[in-house]
């Protein structure tokens, strides 16, 4: 058994050996100047895969979220995202703080939002108020337990947004999650939308590292707010590298980390007073509420880390668990055994 199961989040996976030499052998130049010709291999192979002209490497998803906003609104626009998502809820309020847009947060279903939902909360022209610029969406929806969002959803809220001249964001984080669930290729996730964004640091197991894509023209003008970001960076060859590895390798043995999700969630589920709906797991995020198993969220947390599982608060009563590349069937089978004994 390892020494640690940590089950925080799929942030912590480490690059493998594998991931590690193509890294070391990585052929790199200066991409502020667009030499690097292992970033350009990664931006156009991604382009490639998601129908898109472009691509754009950047630091992370919160920095393709920003730049994605500030690309497709002025200040003082208005953007509709989900209540529970990312952007609003952990982004460090950076679309209000440097994009200047307010944020209008509807409440979905387990981060689903229902197109008519949508289209009530869009802003007709007038001069009193902000006008509906952006609509973001986000698949996987990490609060939503991992919820994929429905791709008849989706079209239905592309469809209204165009009718409405509205442009279309999606966080697809964990985009690849959803492709592995559904089967539904990212290529047909990412026509519905203007520009779309992913992680490599996440699932796909690479160190760092996130890509936006869009139209070319779309892609020059975030290439403009990256560097006003500070993203501007050099000899990146190296990050791209691992990141091509985990395209590569790292997407279809996500079923695996959806299998391993499946399984704690069933056993957690029979441990008295925690509440946890199956149905819910569909890809690797488990979410389960303690409220009526006499104990704290933090209480949780910390006994199962004094017995070598991680797990992290995510509510008042809520506590997350998230399978990945970190943590095997055998890790798995062992935390269930560690937190049964502490907690049934």
């Amino acid at each position: 058994m390892k020494q640690v199961i940590d089950l925080r989040s799929d942030t912590v996976t480490k690059p493998s050996p594998d991931m590690r030499q193509v890294m070391a052998n990585a052929e790199v130049g200066d991409d502020v100047f667009g030499d690097d010709p292992t970033v350009n291999l990664l931006q156009q192979k991604v382009a490639a895969m998601t129908g898109k002209e472009s691509a754009l490497f950047v630091a992370s998803g919160t920095m393709a979220n920003l730049i994605a906003i500030l690309t497709h609104t002025s200040p003082g626009d208005e953007v509709i995202m989900e209540y529970e998502s990312h952007t609003f809820n952990y982004e460090v309020g950076g679309a209000a703080a440097i994009a200047g847009v307010q944020i209008n947060p509807l409440t979905g279903d387990r981060g689903i939002l229902e197109p008519e939902q949508i289209e009530k909360a869009i802003r007709m022209a007038n001069v009193h108020i902000p006008q509906t610029q952006l609509i973001c969406l986000e698949n996987t929806h990490n609060r939503g337990c991992g919820a994929v969002y429905p791709i008849e959803k989706i079209e239905a809220t592309s469809r209204l947004a165009q009718k409405n001249n509205i442009k279309t964001h999606l966080d697809g984080a964990r985009i690849f999650n959803a492709c592995v669930a559904t089967g539904i290729h990212i290529k047909k996730y990412a026509q519905y939308f203007d520009s779309l964004t992913f992680c490599f640091s996440k699932g796909l197991g690479a160190p760092v590292g996130s890509i936006l894509v869009g139209d070319k023209k779309f892609i020059e003008q975030a290439h403009r707010y990256r560097k006003m970001l500070g993203g501007g960076m050099r000899q990146i060859g190296i990050l791209a590298a691992a990141a091509l590895h985990s395209l590569e390798h790292n997407i279809d043995r996500l079923a695996e980390d959806h299998k391993n999700a499946t399984k704690l969630a069933t056993e957690l589920a029979k441990i008295k007073g925690f509440e946890i709906n199956i149905d819910h797991v569909e890809t690797n995020i488990v979410i389960f509420d303690v409220a009526n198993s006499g104990y704290t969220v933090n209480e949780v947390v910390r006994k199962a880390e004094e017995r070598g599982v991680l797990l992290v608060p995510f509510g008042a009563t809520l506590v997350r668990a998230v399978t990945s590349l970190e943590v095997d069937g055998e890790d798995i089978d062992n935390a269930i055994k560690i937190l049964t004994d502490l907690f049934d």
